[in-house]
């Protein structure tokens, strides 16, 4: 991973993590708030529900003359008092406000009732408890190991999702790496005959056959660099489309490779009929000579390449070291090469297919390892 997919990479980590942060926080505390709010309601209604069930008994002992027993409640204290406020049964767990008839106070809340309408003598019954502070803590606490359970579990799901993430800009990152380091190599290439070139040819104080077919194909080669670099960073949308006979261009280019198809011995066997085309002659340049160059590249010293032109298809077949066939599926791809055989980097056959399918041709690559590549455009 090199710094700026790094530094990609803690960006989208960061924002993904603050935000599930920022949104876990405003969930925890909105579900901690209704459900103390559940409780406090249901604490109400159980402290209500003793307080009517100790009133009752009250009123019917009184009724009846039978004796009449306090029952014990495990999560209340429960006390009965006369109008004086004198305790006769039970405990309270801490001072009574008489002034209200439900409140809290500390962990302890208070219920006042005077429902027994001073039967028995009793005229309060105060119901205590604390349980729903104990519910209320645990409640906190489990929640707060949901939070931090979560929390832990959204930051494997965020690095996770961030690799997802980034392999796309990882990988492009990648290509991008290499076809500098490929265009590097392949301007290399041609610069250093240049150089060498014009190194002998001032000494040598005069012109020779072979150094200048040399710095006239390096030259070449560095302008189909620059053209087919060109082509991939600026729009050429803006070029009209016309008609134009597609062999004249084949004718053209094929010159244009002469001094280069000597160089490796190549025959090249041309069948040029009328190939009538509508198509910005850019575009029509970019195509042969992106696939001429291909063949000559990937061909062996002393072969042949054949050329055919008809009025609805081209063709182009050579004998070189052929693609894999595992290859074939991506060989269109930008930045992909079958192999490293003839350098080069990757963007030849991705700009002839993008100009196909502008075109609406039909593109057909035949191809057999160590015995040569057809390809063929129906247009």
């Amino acid at each position: 991973m090199n710094k700026i997919t790094r530094r990609s990479f803690y960006s989208f980590l960061a924002l993904y993590l603050i935000s599930s942060f920022a949104f876990l926080t405003l969930a925890a505390y909105w579900f901690f708030n209704s459900q103390v709010a559940m409780e406090k309601s249901s604490n109400f209604y159980k402290m209500n529900n003793i307080a009517e069930k100790v009133s009752s008994e009250v009123i019917r002992s009184h009724m009846t003359g039978e004796k009449f027993t306090l029952k014990m409640f495990p999560s209340a204290n429960v006390a009965l008092l006369d109008e004086d406020k004198n305790i006769l049964y039970g405990s309270l767990s801490q001072k009574v406000d008489y002034s209200k008839e439900f409140y809290m106070k500390g962990d302890m809340f208070t219920l006042i009732t005077q429902r027994t309408a001073n039967h028995l003598g009793v005229s309060y019954v105060v119901v205590q408890s604390g349980e729903c502070i104990k519910n209320i803590v645990v409640l906190k606490n489990r929640i707060l190991y949901t939070v931090i359970f979560t929390a832990f579990f959204i930051i494997l799901i965020s690095i996770f999702l961030s690799y997802i993430f980034l392999k796309p800009i990882k990988d492009k990152m990648l290509e991008i790496e290499n076809f500098v380091k490929d265009t590097t190599h392949e301007l290399n290439t041609p610069i250093t005959a240049l150089m060498m070139s014009t190194s002998r040819i001032k000494s040598k104080k005069h012109y020779d056959e072979k150094i200048v077919n040399n710095i006239s194909i390096s030259t070449k080669q560095l302008y189909d660099i620059y053209a087919s670099l060109s082509y991939l960073s600026f729009d050429h949308d803006s070029e009209e489309p016309k008609e134009i006979f597609f062999e004249e261009i084949v004718s053209e280019s094929i010159e244009y490779f002469s001094e280069l198809l000597n160089k490796k011995g190549i025959t090249l066997v041309k069948e040029l009929n009328r190939s009538p085309m509508q198509i910005a002659p850019t575009k029509a340049k970019m195509l042969i000579n992106n696939l001429l160059s291909n063949a000559i590249k990937y061909s062996k010293p002393n072969t042949t390449i054949h050329i055919t032109t008809t009025k609805d298809t081209f063709s182009i077949q050579d004998e070189g070291i052929g693609i894999a066939k595992g290859e074939l599926k991506n060989i269109l791809k930008r930045f992909v090469r079958a192999n490293s055989y003839a350098g080069g980097f990757g963007v030849g056959l991705n700009i002839v297919d993008s100009i196909v399918k502008e075109q609406g041709f039909k593109l057909n690559i035949d191809s057999q390892e160590g015995v040569g590549t057809t390809v063929t455009i129906r247009y």
